[in-house]
């Protein structure tokens, strides 16, 4: 099985008989193996496995433990991310839990499947018999160990630490760990699990916990706030309080003491480039290259344009010559010229003959001749003829000819209306701007002033005329809303009346609707399409836009409305701007402290148990023996291990809490291990290296014979 790790592989694993015990530390955190006697592991690595594919190959690798960030780019990760054989800190994955023996052997060196050597590996207090029965037949029939042994880590750790003088035979072991916190009581050097107590909070909730914090708090940056990364800011910056509730005040204040306390992360920033203002001599050599582009595409627009020309002008002699030989040809061979020249008939050609000479003169530059003047002088009865004629007397294409110059004549005519009501209109602004103009030169201070009023006044109109149409969901009702009635024109209006009139005469009798011209006339005012009011704007708006220039030309501060609202909308703030060097800054305040808190209180991070000072008191009620004396020397030899002890703080903040909750005068002290990370395999190793441990163990050959039940009843003894 290919496995990718930094780890190198020991080579003197031959060298050590078959008698000496293989030492295991199965944390949910790190996994920890090496040989019995011995003072450090010989291989550690994290506890996870990862199975990606290789992107060109397509074959699966098992990634166990710590590994080269840089090879994750040849892999795709995206469905395998990293996982654990542990659930809380009981093993469960059973197949994780293979490979990660598998790397682990491997890496002490030994060759092929078959272990030899005797086994101890740790376990957690109350360990169920089906994890442990289901270790023992991974260890006995994948690897045939010829003998197996389980023991508690933290019962490890408190043995070393006893045999160095740091705790004695009768005291506490508190061992916050990755996934839970146990609290042992031992009496007689032996640990009393009955007294035992475990709560689902440790340095995984820490880590994760602040990991949330500072994602929250710089978004921006969540990509950089690996697992790996975050855990390293939580084992060097983070601290427990003293007093959690006097801590935090302290930092809401923002005395210099807090300042002291605060840890600045400075990541990588590069600063922007700055645009350098172009030189004279820069700008110069841009407008003289511009000037050079744009003569040489007018150049070529030229070119162009005469291509066009000569083009159009060939064209044109040719429809003219094609004209002149039709005058030539007789009357019974003129179908048969023109279906020869792909025209129809004389007119098709002079009509294009008349199109090619208007593109001809534009192309020229030449002024054309307003079309629309001289479809004016033309009489409409040479230009459409056959719109007076009744339908019985045209044939079916010329009824189809009447309609299409019906059509035309009915576009031309709303042409110049258009263009005569656009002529009125403008005749009417220029006469009154010139009325405007004989009051100005009259009193410029007092039109000014007046002007002002009259644009603020329509200004209001016009705005309180677009809340009406948009406040349609509101009655003429107590509430002071504006009904549908008082929102329509007086078009509207008639066309309203005219649908409620018609409605109720429908109602009376017979329904005779359309059988008179007349309903057909009231239909035509009824009709949407015939309200001239809603196609234009509002007079209002039309003379409030003639103020607003009026105001631009005489008065120089005028701004007008709309632009202002612009202006003050574009001078908030923007929601994003570019980043600076002051946002790559990665404040650690109160976070140092908040984040480790969850270990006294776990409902913090929404786990409603018991926090560390308090269970060390649960512990000591639930011994069986009610012995003052017991209690007092169990309270004066409190030993703490395990990774999440490592904070500074955490034995001050532990006695203070237990000294809460025991009577008064009882001697408490809080001490940490020597080690808090490697002595419980330092502890196991000790224990394996002594004569009397193959009597503490269970072979092979006994796990065939006796089964599960065996393993039910094993109990292991640490006084030796």
């Amino acid at each position: 099985m290919p496995f990718i790790s930094q780890i190198q592989r020991q080579s003197d694993y031959a060298y050590f008989p078959s008698e000496t015990p293989i030492v295991i530390d199965n944390g949910a955190s790190y996994f920890r193996i090496g040989w019995a006697g011995e003072n450090d592991p010989r291989v550690i690595f994290r506890n996870i496995v990862q199975r990606p594919r290789h992107k060109a190959t397509g074959e699966t690798v098992t990634i166990v433990g710590d590994h080269d960030p840089a090879l994750l780019r040849y892999f795709d990760c995206t469905r395998s991310g990293p996982r654990s054989a542990f659930d809380n800190n009981v093993v469960y994955q059973f197949e994780i839990m293979e490979y990660i023996l598998d790397f682990g052997f491997d890496r002490l060196g030994a060759n092929g499947s078959q272990i030899d050597h005797p086994v101890l590996i740790t376990e957690c207090v109350c360990n169920p018999v089906h994890s442990r029965s289901k270790m023992s037949e991974l260890l006995f029939e994948t690897y045939g160990v010829p003998s197996v042994a389980f023991g508690v880590d933290a019962a490890f750790s408190y043995k070393y630490n006893q045999r160095h003088g740091i705790c004695n035979e009768d005291g506490l072991a508190i061992c916050p760990g990755f996934n839970t916190t146990h609290v042992i009581p031992f009496i007689a050097g032996e640990p009393v699990y009955k007294g035992c107590t475990r709560t689902n909070i440790g340095g995984y909730h820490v880590t994760d916990y602040l990991k949330q914090l500072l994602s929250l708090k710089y978004p921006h940056h969540m990509a950089r706030f690996t697992w790996e990364k975050v855990e390293d800011l939580k084992m060097e910056h983070c601290y427990i309080a003293p007093t959690y509730a006097s801590e935090t005040r302290l930092f809401q204040k923002g005395t210099d003491e807090a300042e002291d306390k605060t840890r600045v992360w400075q990541l990588p920033w590069v600063p922007p480039p700055v645009e350098e203002l172009p030189s004279e001599e820069e700008i110069a050599r841009k407008a003289a290259l511009k000037e050079r582009q744009g003569q040489r595409l007018r150049e070529m627009a030229e070119a162009k344009r005469l291509s066009r020309i000569n083009e159009l002008d060939n064209e044109l002699r040719g429809l003219e010559f094609l004209l002149h030989q039709l005058e030539q040809v007789q009357a019974h061979e003129i179908p048969n010229f023109l279906r020869e020249t792909g025209y129809h008939s004389r007119q098709e050609i002079e009509a294009s003959a008349h199109k090619v000479t208007l593109s001809l003169r534009k192309a020229k530059g030449e002024p054309k001749a307003d079309q629309s003047e001289a479809e004016d002088k033309t009489d409409s009865s040479e230009k459409y003829p056959l719109i007076n004629i009744p339908d019985e007397m045209l044939t079916p294409d010329q009824i189809k000819e009447k309609r299409k110059q019906l059509f035309l004549k009915t576009t031309s005519d709303g042409r110049q209306r258009a263009k005569q009501k656009r002529l009125d209109e403008e005749s009417e602004r220029e006469r009154r701007n010139q009325l405007d103009e004989e009051r100005r030169l009259e009193n410029p201070e007092l039109y000014l002033e007046q002007t002002h009023a009259r644009y603020m006044e329509l200004a209001e109109r016009v705005e309180q005329r677009k809340r009406l149409k948009t406040n349609g969901n509101q009655t003429n009702g107590n509430s002071g809303g504006v009904g549908r009635g008082e929102r329509l024109n007086a078009a509207q209006r008639e066309r309203m009346r005219l649908l409620t009139t018609a409605a109720f005469d429908r109602g009376k009798g017979e329904d005779t609707f359309g059988a008179r011209d007349e309903d057909w006339q009231l239909y035509k005012l009824m009709s949407k399409d015939n309200d001239d009011d809603d196609d234009g704007p509002e007079p209002d708006e039309v003379e409030l836009a003639r103020i607003s220039s009026r105001l631009q030309e005489i008065d120089p501060t005028f701004v007008p409305k709309s632009e202002a609202e612009a202006s003050q909308q574009g001078s908030e703030v923007p929601k994003s701007r570019p980043l600076t060097q002051e946002d790559f800054k990665i404040v650690l305040g109160i976070e140092r402290f908040r984040c480790p808190e969850v270990l006294f209180n776990p409902n913090l991070v929404g786990i409603g148990q018991a926090g560390v000072d308090e269970m060390a008191g649960v512990s000591i009620r639930r011994l069986p023996e009610k012995n003052e004396e017991l209690e007092k020397r169990l309270t004066s030899s409190i030993l703490m291990t395990g990774g999440s002890c490592l904070y500074p703080g955490m034995c001050e903040r532990l006695e203070a809490g237990i000294r809460m909750i025991r009577p008064c005068g009882t001697t408490i002290k809080v001490v940490r291990a020597l080690d808090p990370i490697l002595d419980a395999w330092r502890g196991a190793s000790a224990y394996a290296a002594a004569v009397q441990f193959p009597q503490q163990t269970f072979t092979r050959m006994g796990y065939f014979e006796k089964g599960e039940d065996w393993i039910r009843g094993y109990k292991f003894r640490y006084n030796l």
